[in-house]
């Protein structure tokens, strides 16, 4: 059709006589003839289909265990070296073969060349070294791992249990032969005592290589002797458990330290020390738990702190558990108080009266009205009795205290509760813990606030059925509610944090930090009036046990922002913290706990078992290194096959730039013979 259409119009177009040869109007006939058909056929829209095919190589990840342990069990250093050395040989082999080959250790940022990977550690997880590999090469080609270890996993699920769709080659590196060597395998104690109570530490000792004897475990704080203690060593026996007895001391935070006496012949000292961190408070923090009827929060509350010892509860209820006003308390929790009924009119006196910090949780019995009248830094507007379901969603710029995690994973698995529909507005100072998620949708709205100064401090919880977040963590966490658990206790310790009325605080965001995490700080400035002011200059110096200072600098900012100090060997840091604020001079002290675990000493041999189990799971097989050779030949005579992945792409002609310049080409031809030949 659009050849005709432009045969025609060449035919009407040049069929009369015109002033120029034949040849000539035959061509300029063809010209006319050529841009018309063209024309009509881009108006009937064509598309041009293109396939792009790309081969993507089959993937094998070399995964090396570089952790302290493996030349920690490597009877020969040189040996370990000349492994490494002939896994870069066979990496450049096997990409010469047409494999794609990537490197990998626990620390993500593995060397250039293996020989030159440095074993440094301090534990090893390798489900997530697997699980990673395998979630990042999700939809590519990855044929096969190798993973070189010595098969020792102190941290993370045991790999062995882990389901992997590409097959995993393990090297067994280090020596399976257990060494003459005494180590304290753990520690059982309570982290919280009371000053001038008695309180146990139990140790547990292993040993390798000893047949008869006795070895000596000592007890020491701050390098002085405590208490000793002799332990035998049975031959039919790997492990022997000591029981130390201790008065605690004055209130703060101790160390104690578990050492083992070295005995000749040992391979190693690293793991004959653990210590023990120990907070001795004076007494019990007494806590008034009132609620204006029976209801099952009460008792959810209750079992959360009463899993803690640092805690003293006592539970008030109108007409049934009545208040006892001689009573001194530290802080209180009012379950729906002040309530529309006028229960617990007497607790609501006794607690203004004492100006205790409260935590106030508002349900369907509150008065909302009289709630607002107590300047608790947050204004509930309700609407009528509506309601609405939401579930807890942290606020990541909280950090007065931080959760773990894990934790922050189970609060997003908590059923949704019921809070009051309509307007939560937050008042100056105050700062929101939990937001309310609706949904999939996080919104604005606070679920758990907390404002106030040091000492005086208010929260307030938007929901009655907290309960059923503990019921619902315990039923899936082993009978264990952890996270709800350590977010009451927490939060009521935030809120008697320190009743002096402090201008410059400042303070560890966790109870205690192990050797691989980052320390961070919080601070928190206030003027005269004790209102939040911001951006004041502080200065830190942290002290260690050895009096040796280190000095950091920053500046308190309104978005929550914390100081990170970076991993710190562990111990207990005593630090000052100094400010100017508003012309005066702040001083504030405290201490912070770095707990030490030697994870990577707490074997006397490689565990090459799990490596074996790993490997037969996946479909793989282990090999030593001795065996370095047959490893590759494997991996060569598997073939792996390259996978095609093809790209068909559909696009309009009418896009592509050299039609644009074809038509230009015959329409200029055509104008500029015509002119020449004298006609236009």
């Amino acid at each position: 059709m659009c050849l005709l259409v432009g045969a025609g119009y060449a035919a009407l177009l040049y069929s009369k006589k015109a002033p120029w040869s034949k040849p000539v109007n035959y061509g300029l006939a063809f010209l006319r003839f050529a841009l018309v058909s063209l024309l009509c056929w881009l108006l009937l829209g064509p598309v041009l289909r293109s396939e792009t095919t790309t081969t993507e190589a089959p993937v094998v990840v070399l995964a090396v265990d570089d952790s302290q342990s493996v030349p920690l069990f490597s009877p020969d250093s040189a040996a370990l070296r000349r492994t490494l050395a002939g896994l870069d040989a066979m990496t450049a082999r096997l990409r010469e073969a047409g494999y794609d080959v990537a490197v990998r250790t626990l620390d993500t940022a593995a060397p250039a060349r293996l020989a030159a990977t440095r074993f440094r550690q301090p534990a090893t997880n390798l489900d997530r070294l697997l699980t990673d590999l395998q979630t990042g090469y999700e939809g590519r080609n990855l044929a096969a791992v190798v993973l070189a270890s010595d098969g020792l996993a102190n941290e993370g699920r045991p790999p062995v249990f882990a389901e992997f769709t590409h097959p995993v080659y393990a090297l067994a590196l280090g020596d399976t032969i257990p060494r003459r060597d005494l180590r304290v395998t753990d520690l059982r104690y309570n982290r919280v005592a009371f000053s001038g109570n008695r309180f146990p530490v139990e140790a547990e000792i292993g040993y390798d290589g000893f047949t008869s004897g006795a070895a000596t475990v000592l007890l020491r704080e701050n390098g002085r002797v405590l208490a000793r203690q002799q332990v035998k060593l049975l031959p039919n026996r790997r492990l022997q458990r000591t029981t130390f007895t201790l008065t605690a001391a004055a209130p703060g935070k101790h160390r104690y330290e578990v050492l083992v006496e070295q005995q000749p012949g040992e391979f190693t000292v690293l793991n004959n020390t653990r210590n023990a961190y120990i907070d001795i408070v004076k007494g019990r923090l007494r806590v008034l738990l009132a609620g204006a009827a029976p209801h099952p929060d009460l008792k959810a509350m209750r079992a959360a702190l009463l899993g803690n010892d640092n805690f003293d509860v006592t539970l008030v209820l109108p007409g049934l558990a009545p208040l006892r006003a001689e009573q001194d308390y530290d802080v209180a929790i009012l379950h729906q108080l002040p309530s529309r009924t006028d229960a617990g009119r007497d607790v609501l006196q006794y607690v203004r009266s004492r100006k205790l910090p409260t935590l106030y949780v508002l349900g369907a019995q509150s008065d909302f009205g009289a709630y607002n009248n107590l300047g608790t830094g947050l204004h509930v507007s309700p609407r009528g009795s509506q309601t609405e379901d939401v579930t807890p969603a942290v606020n990541p710029s909280f950090s007065r205290f931080t959760l773990e995690p894990d934790a922050v994973a189970r609060l997003r698995d908590y059923p949704p509760t019921a809070v009051p529909a309509g307007d939560a507005r937050l008042g100056s100072g105050a700062e929101v813990i939990l937001y309310q998620q609706a949904g999939r949708t996080r919104t604005t709205r606070p679920l758990l606030a907390v404002a106030g100064p040091t000492g005086q401090r208010q929260a307030t919880l938007l929901t009655d059925g907290s309960w059923q977040w503990r019921l619902q963590e315990a039923a899936t966490h082993a009978d264990r509610a952890d996270t709800y658990d350590r977010l009451i206790t927490r939060l009521l310790q935030l809120l008697t944090q320190d009743s002096r009325r402090k201008r410059l605080d400042v303070y560890p965001t966790q109870d205690a930090f192990s050797t691989q995490d980052d320390v961070t700080f919080g601070a928190e400035t206030y003027n005269a009036v004790f209102e939040r002011v911001y951006g004041q200059q502080i200065s830190l110096t942290l002290t260690d046990e050895q009096n040796r200072p280190r000095s950091f600098n920053f500046t308190n900012r309104q978005d929550g922002g914390v100081l990170h100090l970076g991993p710190l060997p562990g111990g207990l840091y005593r630090y000052t913290a100094r400010a100017t604020v508003a012309g005066q001079p702040q001083e504030d002290r405290g201490e912070v706990l770095v707990q030490d675990q030697q994870l990577e000493a707490t074997a006397s041999h490689a565990d090459h078992n799990t490596l074996y189990q790993l490997a037969q799971r996946s479909g793989g097989q282990l090999y030593y290194p001795q065996q370095l050779q047959q490893l590759e030949q494997r991996l060569l005579q598997a073939k792996f096959k390259p996978v095609l992945h093809t790209q068909e792409e559909e696009k309009n002609l009418i896009d592509e730039w050299w039609l644009f310049a074809l038509i230009m080409a015959l329409a200029t031809a055509e104008w500029a013979i015509r002119r020449y030949s004298g006609s236009i």
